[in-house]
């Protein structure tokens, strides 16, 4: 082989390799960062990752939002109206967070099963109810089937 061509081939070996790196530690942190919804029904089942980070969600179950004395320590359950799922977050909760209406909720589940959050996301108006909710309701047969398109998601 000549040795400009020689050249040629190990210049375009050393581009493969390096696209194929940057590609790979792309994927990686895409997959660090990726955040899965697991509804309560699944962490009662098991599914819910222990050693990663997730979201979770579903209605604020009535007379379960207990506050603490800090006044920032905040519990309360959701539930997908089939299983419960207890929820602690200490932080200031969004001014439409209430009792019955949908959240979704990112942190970890604790070794006593209760799903400590970091931040905790309500819905932006009364219409709207985010579409893991609105599935996760719907696969549980809370939620009537015409009203799946209205509010997963779309205004009307």
């Amino acid at each position: 082989m000549r040795p400009k061509r020689k050249r040629r081939l190990y210049l375009v070996a050393l581009l493969l390799v390096g696209v194929g790196g940057a590609a790979a530690l792309a994927l990686t942190a895409f997959e660090q960062n990726l955040r899965y919804f697991i509804t309560p029904t699944e962490i009662v089942d098991g599914k819910a990752p222990k050693d990663r980070a997730f979201r979770t969600g579903g209605l604020v179950k009535p007379g379960t939002v207990k506050r603490a004395e800090d006044g920032v320590t905040v519990g309360f359950t959701v539930t997908d109206n089939v299983n419960d799922t207890r929820i602690a977050y200490k932080g200031i909760l969004p001014d439409l967070f209430r009792e019955g209406q949908g959240i979704v909720a990112n942190g970890r589940m604790r070794a006593d099963g209760v799903f400590v959050a970091n931040e905790v996301l309500a819905k932006h108006d009364e219409n709207y109810m985010p579409p893991e909710v609105a599935q996760s309701l719907k696969q549980a047969g809370a939620m009537p089937e015409h009203e799946m398109g209205r509010k997963q998601g779309n205004k009307l």
